[in-house]
């Protein structure tokens, strides 16, 4: 026990990973012209050694762009790790956000963060040898999840109801499609179709992505009331809280938001405002394990439901550690990055017994990694 109490980060490996997507990706800001269908995602993983040979894996990622920024902000503050107790992640999280201060609390720099954060709680748990949910404190051992990635508004409706039926048939428990059209007449019959699919009982929710304006969120929000919706994402800009707010008080059906949010305060505004009834924040995106678990202490106080958005690898631990019952999205994107899968089926993700996130880098992951950089010794060496 003293050797692992003595121990200390000997090595810190970062890799940029590119992952192609299978095909071009449209939702409501490719359609008005605020963003290009994204092709691939970034990915930035954070692989930790101690002296005494323990190791950890984490990870974030970016859309479209910011993906070599935070790589080289990662490059330059980890560095300030070595030599440190692996065990004191909060302390650390500070050092290295404090390292990089003069770019700010959010945004890039604590993303680049977030990957080393979530390679110290994966290492944390390994040495214990429990899956990190158990080390967190589990409330059950399998979290309600919802499928996405067959719903966006590149697809004909044709092909999205395939997709839905393939998604119930390998035990999602909950369909979510793209809505924000130009004419929301299209959205309206999109979602009737869908609806009429799945039946009145199976869980549907709805993503405008920040498309609307307070009076179409208004308008088209009465409209979906009759659908019986899980929830309506993101109908407004992220960072208006007062007309989440305002939309939330006045419509029967819940209101999500948070995924675009880099921090927890940023996240704040929402719960004072009482924006959102189901918060949705993503742990590589604000800061890591770490964060995510401020918030989360800020979230069960005002007894908001959590669906944490992509990353279901290291959300679905989170979520398990959450007291209400939450909701985790599915996505199959990052499997090739992976050696293992998560079980699902009867609409749950399950905890696997292995320790720690329980995953492994692909050999797929180092054959599309595009920069690497190893830091150990007095500082960063390049291989």
């Amino acid at each position: 026990m003293s050797e692992v109490q003595g121990d200390r980060i000997a090595e810190i490996t970062l890799s940029s990973v590119t992952l192609p997507l299978k095909a071009a990706i449209s939702d409501a800001k490719v359609l008005t012209g605020r963003q290009r269908p994204m092709t691939e995602v970034a990915f930035l993983f954070a692989e930790i050694r101690t002296e005494n040979g323990l190791d950890g894996v984490g990870f974030s990622y970016s859309k479209r762009a910011g993906g070599p920024a935070q790589f080289a902000h990662a490059r330059q503050v980890a560095p300030d790790l070595l030599g440190e107790d692996p065990s004191d992640i909060g302390r650390l999280w500070t050092k290295l956000v404090w390292a990089g201060a003069s770019v700010g609390r959010s945004g890039a720099s604590t993303q680049a963060v977030a990957a080393i954060d979530v390679a110290l709680w994966d290492l944390k748990a390994r040495r214990a040898g429990l899956p990190l949910a158990k080390l967190l404190g589990a409330h059950r051992d399998s979290v309600r999840c919802y499928d996405t990635s067959g719903g966006f508004l590149h697809e004909p409706i044709e092909r999205i109801l395939e997709n839905a039926t393939a998604s119930r048939a390998a035990g999602i428990g909950g369909i979510k499609i793209k809505v924000g059209h130009p004419s929301p007449s299209v959205d309206l019959g999109r979602v009737r179709a869908v609806r009429e699919h799945l039946g009145d009982d199976f869980p549907l929710m709805v993503d405008a992505n920040q498309q609307w304006d307070r009076p179409t969120a208004q308008r088209v929000g009465r409209a979906l009331e009759e659908f019986g919706l899980a929830w309506i994402e993101e109908p407004l800009d992220a960072y208006d809280a007062e007309g989440h707010a305002a939309l939330a008080r006045s419509l029967d059906t819940a209101i999500a938001s948070g995924e675009m949010l880099t921090s927890v305060a940023e996240h704040y505004e929402l719960i004072r405002h009482g924006a959102v009834d189901i918060l949705q924040p993503d742990a590589p995106r604000i800061g890591g394990i770490t964060q995510f678990l401020r918030l989360a202490t800020l979230a069960e106080h005002r007894n908001l439901t959590l669906a944490p958005h992509f990353a279901m690898e290291i959300h679905v631990h989170l979520a398990a550690a959450y007291p209400h019952e939450p909701w985790v999205e599915h996505f199959d994107w990052l499997h090739p990055l992976f050696d293992e899968r998560l079980e699902i089926d009867d609409g749950r993700i399950h905890l696997s017994a292995r320790p720690g996130l329980g995953v492994t880098l692909s050999d797929q992951a180092r054959a599309w990694t595009v920069d690497r950089a190893v830091i150990r010794g007095a500082g960063p060496g390049r291989s």
